[in-house]
Formats: structure tokens, C-alpha cells, sequence
């Protein structure tokens, strides 16, 4: 699930540089068993398996042991449909600390007492139901990732990107100007940067009330943005 992902795009880019490594642990090898278990029935009946707390438990007491001096602040994040909504904020914030631990659920979850007594943090990626973290552990490596300076080459092309002021991003063109009938707006050609921008962030808003009414009031955008269309569409 992770070894081709993690090999290639903006993560293989930042392990080149030393900007970041990854650690993959199998709590299967922190089983005591010669079939390895991992999982059991729930208590009280139910349909599904769960995540048993020991080999979790005992992963992350290994990886405290191992990876010295182990930093007390660490956030260790349960990937759960229960969790908090994953958004762009949050991705900022994770980009802040020198490491993250993320625990991959499976089945019909995890044993509630890892969820009281180890995570820190309870992260979903949508609501809807995956069959493990191991997909929503990646989404989340990949935009903290993608957020570490030096990572990208452009630091300008992160600033610019859907949800960064709370509005998505503008329509963007390249060439040819014409294809098929279609033109590029003629602000874009003008060479008037400044009508060009105040063009984007309209656009930006336009394209925001229409498919995410909920973002424009965290944008901080005035009564006439709101209202006003953009030309040159």
C-alpha cells in the first residue's frame, strides 16, 4: 500500500533532498503468536473484527524506544471516520511539526482503548467508509508534504492553490489562445497584472458560492465580491 506511493511524486522529491523520511511499521510484527493476530470479535456481538490494542500499543512503545531523543509534542493521529474533517488548515498545521504518527485502522476499527489512551488526534479524510487508514494516511503525507519549504520548486504555486484563502482557485489557461473556437479570457493577454488579479480573485469567488457556499465567509470577502461577476469570463 505505501512502497510505490511513497517512491515517487512530491515524495520521492523530498526524501532527495533530506527534507523528510518515512517509516512504515506492520503491527503484525508486534504480534506473540504463531498466526500473528492482529484483530478479534468485538465484545457484546457485532458483525466485523477489530484492531486488537496490544500490537498497537507495542508498536508505538517500540518506536519511542527507537527513534531517540522521542519528541514529547508528537502528534499521533488515528486515521477514522469519527475523526475530525481533514481540510487545508489542518495541513498547514501538520506541516509545522518535525514528525508525525499515524495509526492505520482496519476492519470495523479499532480497540476503543487506543482511541482513549495513545492517539492524540482523530483524523478523517470524507465521509465515507474505506476499508482501512492506509489510503487517508497518504492523502495526509501527501498535502503536508507537498507543504514543506523546499519541497516544490515554486514556493508562489502553493499560495495560489484552492483552498489556501478559503476560496477555490481561479481558472487557469495555457497555450494555444484559440483551440477548437475556444478562447482564453482577454484579460489573461492583456499584460495588466493588477486586472488580472483582481479578475482571478473574482473568479475565485464566483467559482466558490457556486460549488462551496460554505468557504467564501472564511475568506474575508467584502459585500461587492460577493455580488460582483467577473468580466471576460
Amino acid at each position: 500500500m505505501f512502497s510505490s506511493p511513497l517512491g515517487g511524486g512530491v515524495f520521492r522529491i523530498a526524501q532527495e533532498k533530506g527534507l523528510l523520511s518515512f517509516s512504515i511499521y506492520n503491527i503484525r510484527d508486534f504480534t506473540h503468536d504463531r498466526h500473528r493476530t492482529v484483530d478479534d470479535r468485538p465484545f457484546g456481538g457485532g458483525p466485523g473484527m477489530l484492531l486488537k490494542p496490544e500490537p498497537i500499543f507495542e508498536a508505538f512503545e517500540y518506536i519511542k524506544k527507537t527513534n531517540q531523543p522521542w519528541k514529547g509534542g508528537t502528534p499521533i493521529i488515528l486515521l477514522s471516520p469519527q475523526g475530525r474533517l481533514f481540510n487545508q488548515q489542518i495541513a498547514r498545521d501538520l506541516a509545522q511539526k518535525s514528525a508525525l504518527l499515524l495509526i492505520c485502522g482496519h476492519y470495523e476499527g479499532v480497540d476503543e482503548r487506543v482511541k482513549e489512551h495513545l492517539a492524540t488526534d482523530e483524523i478523517s479524510i470524507g465521509d465515507y467508509v474505506l476499508s482501512g487508514g492506509e489510503l487517508p494516511a497518504l492523502v495526509i503525507a501527501d498535502a503536508v508534504t507537498r507543504l514543506i519549504p523546499g519541497v516544490l520548486g515554486s514556493e508562489e504555486s502553493i499560495k495560489d492553490e484552492s483552498f489556501n484563502e478559503g476560496l477555490l482557485e481561479y481558472p487557469q489557461y495555457t497555450r494555444p489562445a484559440s483551440y477548437r473556437g475556444w478562447t482564453v479570457p482577454e484579460i489573461l493577454l492583456s499584460g495588466n497584472h493588477q486586472e488580472i488579479d483582481r479578475w482571478r480573485r473574482r473568479k475565485s469567488m464566483e467559482r466558490t458560492l457556486k460549488h462551496r457556499q460554505d468557504l467564501p465567509k472564511d475568506a474575508g470577502a467584502s459585500p461587492e465580491e460577493l455580488e460582483k461577476p467577473a468580466d471576460n469570463c
